[in-house]
Parts: structure tokens; sequence; C-alpha cells
């Protein structure tokens, strides 16, 4: 596989390269360029942040799940490069020099790059943008402070970098879903990568080998997003940033869920569609877009069928889906927002969700008419609580009916117990859930960052 890209202003082109080879390690064993850091080596840390430019602007990316054919026609820019042709500071660096943000100076250089790119796209939610990197010995506040400096000063001209012009490089990295159909079709055994934030550990901690393997990053028309009066559609390779921006004022609990899905880094990179098509039992966005009354649609060649997103997942690690077919799309109607999406986890950012709670309960004078219900991390796919949903259609939206439905929790679910909660804790809040549902319709504020204000 041949691939062109920039990195630091400089054109790089590769030829015959190792498709499953990670920027990360190619920056540091190839380029010389250790500014760069391995730290998890899993996308967590936060001391690999790299920032890539391509289409949609500037982004920060953790570069030790990133695999170099990801990177065909896009920049990139690394710590080395964020100063300039005359060893100019960039405002960020400057500022975490005179603030004392750094002390060991492992996490730095990735610290510095998160910020690079946010103050590029003039994002000032520190906290969120940079809640994907770790800090063991400085402290964030002075680090928050350096980037609160930074926000007064110009975006550098040297960082001001624009994707490149480049042909195609290989039948498997396809530029449309239509090329996607006819190489997958022919190589039904591939593995796709969509962003990589899960099969990049595939690589990195398992050592697997994934020859062959498709990349869907080139594919355009599978990152659209439609919304019109009936229905709201997300192209499979939306990434998590996108999507939330995009339900932001249509499912605000949703959009607020997907902050909290891992980092800024990782949500550039993660898709909706690999999200969905890893079939993971713990997965964020099944629940929500099941209690929204999902379809997810699939293609295979020229074919194309929807199912219904809960049919989609058949048991663990099973999905309905055949050799050679693949998410194209998903969609839900366009309704009312009546849902509140609930992650509870260890940490508050970037962590695994325990259980993720969703709730889409519909009343019309007083009485439930509809109850859409679907939780992660209860069973060993995301499902709905079928018989919690029985128990309050019907009935008067009301505590006592609250009450009455609760006991219908453990026939829809025997949760497991594991290394993030207990079998009992998962029930338990699974309950406390609904009730906090009923409560925060009521208008009762039940939000800990509210509740502790």
């Amino acid at each position: 596989m041949n691939i062109t890209f920039l990195l630091n202003g400089e054109t790089v082109e590769l030829s015959d390269i190792n498709p499953t080879a990670t920027l990360l390690d190619w920056l540091r064993e190839d380029r010389g360029l250790t500014g760069t850091k391995e730290g998890c080596n899993e996308g967590d840390c936060g001391a690999c942040t790299v920032m890539v430019t391509d289409e949609g602007g500037a982004k920060a990316l953790n570069s030790c799940i990133l695999f170099l054919p990801q990177l065909h026609g896009k920049a990139v820019r690394t710590v080395e490069g964020a100063s300039g042709p005359k060893g100019e500071a960039h405002p960020v660096q400057q500022a975490m020099v005179d603030l004392h943000g750094s002390q060991c100076g492992f996490c730095t250089p990735g610290f510095v790059m998160s910020m690079v790119a946010s103050h590029a796209n003039g994002a000032t939610d520190h906290d969120t943008q940079l809640a994907g990197n770790l800090c063991r010995c400085t402290g964030y506040a002075p680090i928050i402070r350096a980037a609160k400096a930074a926000e007064e000063h110009p975006v550098p001209v040297w960082v001001k970098d624009k994707p490149v012009e480049t042909p195609a490089a290989s039948p498997m990295l396809p530029a449309s879903s239509d090329e996607l159909a006819r190489v997958y079709a022919e190589h039904p055994d591939a593995t796709l990568v969509a962003g990589a934030t899960d099969v990049g550990l595939w690589v990195t901690k398992q050592l697997r080998d994934l020859d062959p393997v498709i990349f869907l990053n080139r594919c355009d028309d599978l990152k659209e997003i439609t919304i019109t009066d009936d229905e709201i559609r997300f192209g499979a390779m939306v990434d998590m940033n996108r999507m939330g921006a995009a339900l932001a004022d249509l499912h605000p609990s949703y959009a607020e869920m997907i902050r909290r899905y891992a980092s800024v880094q990782v949500r550039h990179a993660a898709t909706v569609g690999g999200n969905i098509a890893n079939g993971s039992p713990i997965g964020d966005n099944p629940p929500a877009l099941i209690a929204l009354g999902a379809t997810l649609h699939l293609r295979k060649g020229d074919t194309r069928r929807s199912v219904p997103l809960e049919a989609f997942f058949v048991d663990y690690g099973k999905q309905d889906r055949a050799p050679g077919e693949f998410v194209e799309a998903v969609s839900f109607p366009r309704q009312p927002d009546r849902l509140k999406a609930y992650k509870l986890s260890k940490r508050f950012d970037q962590d695994i969700s325990a259980v993720c709670g969703c709730f889409n309960i519909t009343v019309s004078d007083g009485v439930v008419t509809d109850a859409r219900i679907a939780f992660g991390g209860m069973a060993a796919i995301p499902k709905r609580a079928a018989h919690v949903e029985a128990a309050l259609v019907g009935k008067p939206w009301s505590h006592e009916t609250i009450q009455s439905a609760i006991p219908a929790f453990t026939k829809d679910y025997a949760p497991m117990t594991d290394m993030r909660a207990s079998a009992t804790y998962r029930l338990e809040t699974a309950k406390a859930m609904l009730e906090r549902y009923f409560l925060e319709d009521q208008g009762e504020i039940t939000n800990v960052l509210e509740v502790s204000a």
C-alpha cells in the first residue's frame, strides 16, 4: 500500500507499507521524532497525541492506535512541528513554560498537541478538550491556566495545514461506499477499519495479524448526516464528535453522554458504525439508539437491507451481518425529546460504562402511552427492558407506577459480575435509573454535577 501525507509541512511518500503499522511507531522508529511518547499504547493516556488535519479541519488524535493508511491525503503535525520554522514557540508552548505546566515532561508533548489542536479550532472548553490527556506529577491546574492564557493569541500560520491532493493509493483504501462494496465482496474475510479505536488494540495489545485490511476513512459518502422533518440519519463513518454536535439540540442528554464517551482524541476517530458493528455489550451508542427506535442499514455488494437495531445483536460476539456485508448507516425517527441517557462508570470522563441506561417514555394526559428502555452492561448484548416497558405502558405516570415496574427488571436482566461492577450493583443501579428518569421528568435535580454545584 502506497500513501502520501504531510508531516510538519513536508510531503511524505511511503511505498509498500505495512497496513497496520501505527503512526506512533513510524514516527519514533523510522523518523526519529521521539517527542511523541508511548504511554498506554491503547488511546487512554494522550501522551502520543498529534494533530491531524483533513477536510474537516484540525483534530487531536492518538497516534498509538492510528494506522498509517488512515493518513493518506492528510496533514500531520507532531510536537516537533508545533514551533515555527525559526524556532518560534507556539503560544501554548510559551504558556506552558510561563505557567509551569510541566514537571517530568513525559506527558507534556501530548498535552501541547491537544492544546495546539483546540487552539486552532478556537475551542475553550479546556476540561473537555484535555480529558484524554493524563498527568501524574504536574497537576492539571497550571496546564488549564496555560490553555486559558493561550486563548488570546492568534493561531500561528505555520500550523494552518491543509490536506493534500492524492491519487488512489490502493483498492484497500476505497473512496466511496460503492468501491467499498466491490472490494469487500472480493475480500469478505477482510477486517474493516473505521476509526481503529477498537481494532488498533487488536494490534498493539493482542499482536494480531489483520491481513487483509480495508480502510473506510476515505469513504466520504459514509460521513453524511441527514436531518429531515421525519428522520435523523448518520452515515457509518460519522465520528462521535460530529454526532454529538448534531444531537446537541435534538437530544441533549444523548449528546452529553457522547461527551463522556472516551476522549476528544478517541471521539475524533471513533465512528457510530464501528461502535455498532463491533457488537460490544457495553457500547454506549446502541442503548440510546435502540431507545430512539433506530434502524440499521446494511449493504452487501449491490444489495441493501434494513433491520431494527435491537435485532442486529444476536448473542455475545454475534451479530446479524453476513460475510462481505457492512454497516452503511443508522437512522431513527425525528421525535419530541423524551430521551435520557445515563452512563455509570468509575471515572466520570474517559471510562467504559459499568451500566448505560437509556429511557424514552411517552406520556399523554398523564398516562404512559409508549416506552422504549434499553441497557448496555446488563446482558451479553445491548438489550431492551421488555418486561419493564410492559409494566409501564397504559399506567398512570406516577411514582407508584415506577415502584410497581421496578421488580420487572429481574425478568429482563441477569447481569454478570466483573471488574467494573457486581451483578447486584448493576441491577440496583438500573432500577434507580428508572426512578431518576421519573424524578427528572417531574423537575427534580438528579445530575450529580448540578446537585453538588
